[in-house]
């Protein structure tokens, strides 16, 4: 909304800057994107006053002109125009001037004889024929032809800005959808003066019309669905006398971005823009009937609108019609067939409220956003049609350009009760954390147009926004000011921020993976069902029974992801097909597990890890693993050969337990998984339940000192079947120590002559260690004796 200092003064009076304004302004809740003056470019251009012309001794077109411009003495300028005359005054562009775009104007010479300066026309002004229509667009700017100038004095060297209005400051405002009642100059005027406490000054509308026939005996209005239409207010005008507007309406148009057209439509863009009110104008005489019906479209109807398209109607779409036809699209824009022309003799001026969404909606499908649309949509005051059209008349009268007939015609369909909402200040500064009081409060609120009897607050109807004491203490916060609320924590216990274990966890083992060379990624948490078979699930897996988005944006996001392999394998593929060289990935994914009977899934974060390339393999995997786990402060971990996991290759797969409850999965992605992502290499990938992680930790560290005696190292080797694992040999070693061993390090598998076939040797060293006294040899040897006794009889491990 752009809003003309010049035309609020008309409403309120304040004595501030610019910035001032602007920034109390914004302060208040009126956010302003920025200020113009539209002559803001224009240096150094004054009124001048031809006094003679003579022919350009060099040229058969050009005159040599003497120009009075408040100097002391006429100065000498070269033009082409051929529309000016001696007497006439015209805006002179002075040595060292400047106009719109830049442009820079110094004395000089034309074909050797001095000018020391330039005339201007209407272009170089920055102004069109919209804004002075009796002026020559590709001629000088005559001054002197405009009565309106003329009344207002043109003394040879005034600044040109001031007399065309271009001195005027245009603050441009950003209106959120709540406030459709700023989207007019009343409006802003409303909250420049609550801002300022200073007195608004709203004029009442006074029409005189004419005796005898009234609007009743001419026209009827019916209204077939007053949901759509809860008001329909309209009056006429005959004897209508179409000319272009005077001066000064035609400055507020243009201050506000609106383009003069005639007198007629200027009133109705000028209403529109003063009260907020969107009007139409149409001629009486293209309404068949003399009836004006506000209904929805029938099927099949088609009007060509203002713009001179053909518009396809729908059956949802709301039409001003006469008895055979839409002459105007609700909200959106009049018809072609009712337009108003030079030859228009009477005209009905149109005031109506119709419903937000109905307008939006028909806007939307037509391709059609207009000034009307654009305020109608956001839900407008329907008590406010009546001070629209009886403003209109108003200024029919005010510029005599027709004879308004006595009488409105007022349809009503609207709930009149205003609404009214309970002041609390209590409840209202316990939400701010101010200490404001009830009598402040009221004094705000009054500002507002709030009325207030007891503790009842009964609200303006153009505040449709409010409705709950929320709102009240949103009025009185900006009121107040939002910089004067002090900051302060929030009341009650826990009013203390940080992280929780689980996110402290999470940022942990972020940082200890990008440590280890992994990259974070981000994914999508809907996936497309036939991810699932890209990682080769069975149909029978309870993987596949995913939660379905009842609105996706496609089939490849309609399911919420079971498992977060695809999308880690998803990103592989893409770093794989960019011809990266190798990649080491990580995510802390959300999974989504339906639970029978709940509308809400499950939802569980996953830590995914996936690599390729380099010097990817198992082993580098696993360590990695190791070292979350280790940083988790995880015990008991085991790792144990897994297969029967489609995804992965069944020789390479890890079960990851602790305290006999499942962690996860690793290992390298079964080749025809790999084939489904295009990648021919070796494909890694991790699946942990990080709540399971958070679970199994056990507890916080502990600091040990260093141990006070030695240690004692003994190296074993065993020959045992091909088929027991390293892990059942380390913890059956220590089951069978006596309470002495601390650690045991795998250091050697062999196979091969002289070890049977079907058999290997492994080799460990273990450290033993007492914590009261040093230990003996013999100790040490007892105790190596017991392992070995146990391995030999629980897995058929001998020593070597």
């Amino acid at each position: 909304m752009n809003l003309s200092r010049k035309w609020l003064t008309e409403f309120v009076d304040i004595h501030v800057s610019d910035k001032e304004y602007c920034d109390a302004m914004t302060l208040s809740g009126s956010k302003v994107e920025g200020v113009s003056i539209p002559g803001g470019e224009i240096k150094n251009v004054v009124v001048g006053t031809v006094l003679s012309m003579e022919r350009h001794p060099d040229s058969d077109h050009m005159f040599t002109c003497s120009i009075d411009a408040g100097t002391g003495a006429p100065i000498q300028i070269v033009t082409g125009a051929q529309n000016v005359e001696v007497g006439d005054c015209v805006p002179v562009a002075m040595d060292d001037s400047w106009l719109p775009g830049g442009v820079h104007i110094t004395a000089g010479k034309l074909r050797g004889v001095e000018s020391c300066g330039m005339l201007c026309s209407l272009k170089e002004l920055g102004l069109t024929t919209h804004d002075y229509p009796y002026a020559i667009e590709d001629g000088i700017f005559i001054l002197s032809d405009d009565p309106d100038l003329l009344r207002d004095g043109l003394a040879p060297g005034a600044d040109v800005v001031p007399l065309l209005g271009l001195d005027d400051s245009v603050v441009e405002f950003e209106i959120t959808p709540n406030r459709p009642d700023c989207l007019s100059v009343i409006g802003l005027a409303r909250e420049t003066a609550a801002t300022f406490g200073a007195p608004l000054k709203l004029h009442t509308p006074k029409v005189r019309g004419t005796e005898g026939e009234t609007v009743a005996d001419i026209l009827d209005v019916e209204i077939e669905d007053p949901d759509l239409c809860p008001r329909y207010t309209a009056r006429m005008v005959r004897n209508v006398k179409i000319a272009p507007s005077p001066e000064w309406m035609r400055r507020r148009l243009r201050s506000s971005g609106v383009r003069p057209i005639n007198n007629i439509v200027d009133i109705t863009n000028y209403v529109m823009l003063e009260y907020g009110q969107p009007m139409h104008a149409f001629d009486f005489s293209c309404v068949e009937g003399g009836k004006i019906i506000v209904r929805t479209a029938r099927e099949g109807e088609v009007i060509q609108t203002l713009d001179g398209a053909d518009r396809s109607l729908t059956t949802n779409m709301l039409c001003i019609c006469d008895e055979h036809r839409p002459v105007g699209v609700a909200g959106v824009m009049g018809g072609a067939n009712s337009e108003i022309m030079g030859d228009t003799a009477m005209v009905v001026f149109e005031s109506a409220n119709f419903n937000g969404v109905s307008i939006r909606r028909t806007a939307t499908a037509l391709g059609m956003r207009t000034d009307a649309s654009a305020r109608y949509e956001k839900g407008l005051d329907p008590m406010n049609t009546y001070k629209g059209v009886q403003r209109a008349c108003e200024l029919v009268e005010l510029l005599g350009c027709g004879e308004v007939v006595d009488g409105v015609i007022d349809v009503i369909a609207a709930d009149q009760n205003p609404r009214t909402v309970k002041l609390e200040p209590a409840k209202i500064n316990a939400l701010l954390g101010t200490d404001i009081s009830e009598h402040e409060m009221r004094a705000m609120l009054e500002r507002l147009d709030f009325k207030l009897e007891g503790d009842t607050i009964t609200v303006p109807s153009w505040r449709s926004d409010v409705e709950h004491y929320s709102d009240i203490a949103e009025e009185v916060a900006r009121l107040h000011g939002y910089d004067k609320i002090p900051v302060t924590l929030m009341r009650g216990e826990t009013t203390q921020g940080g992280f929780s274990d689980k996110q402290k966890s999470e940022r942990q083992t972020g940082a200890l993976l990008r440590g280890m060379g992994y990259s974070e990624i981000i994914t999508y948490s809907f996936i497309s069902p036939s991810y699932y078979d890209k990682i080769r699930l069975p149909a029978d897996s309870a993987l596949r029974r995913s939660v379905t988005i009842l609105n996706p944006l496609g089939e490849d996001t309609s399911v919420m992801r079971t498992t977060a392999l695809p999308s880690m394998l998803e990103t592989l593929a893409r770093n794989y097909s960019y011809r990266n060289k190798s990649a080491r990935l990580y995510e802390i994914a959300t999974v989504y597990h339906p639970v029978d009977g709940q509308d809400l899934a499950e939802e569980r974060p996953m830590l995914s890890l996936g690599a390729y390339g380099g010097d990817a393999d198992f082993f580098a995997l696993k360590g990695v693993v190791e070292a979350v786990l280790a940083a988790m402060n995880v015990r008991n971990v085991r790792f144990e050969s897994r297969s029967g996991i489609p995804a992965f290759h069944p020789g390479r797969c890890a079960r990851v337990t602790a305290g006999g409850v499942e962690l996860g999965v690793l290992g390298q992605l079964h080749p025809l998984t790999a084939q489904n992502y295009s990648m021919d290499c070796d494909v890694f990938a991790a699946q942990l339940d990080f709540l399971a992680l958070l679970e199994q930790r056990a507890g916080e560290a502990r600091y040990e000192p260093l141990p006070r005696f030695p240690s004692v190292t003994r190296d074993i080797a065993v020959v045992c079947g091909d088929d027991v694992t390293v892990a059942a040999l380390v913890d059956c070693i220590g089951r069978g120590a006596r309470g002495l061993l601390k650690e045991v390090e795998l250091f050697d598998i062999y196979t091969g002559a002289p070890i049977p076939a079907g058999r290997k040797s492994v080799a460990f060293n273990l450290t033993l260690r007492a914590e009261d006294r040093s230990l003996t040899a013999a100790e040490a040897d007892e105790d190596v004796k017991s392992v070995l006794a146990l391995l030999e009889s629980e897995l058929g491990a001998v020593l070597r």
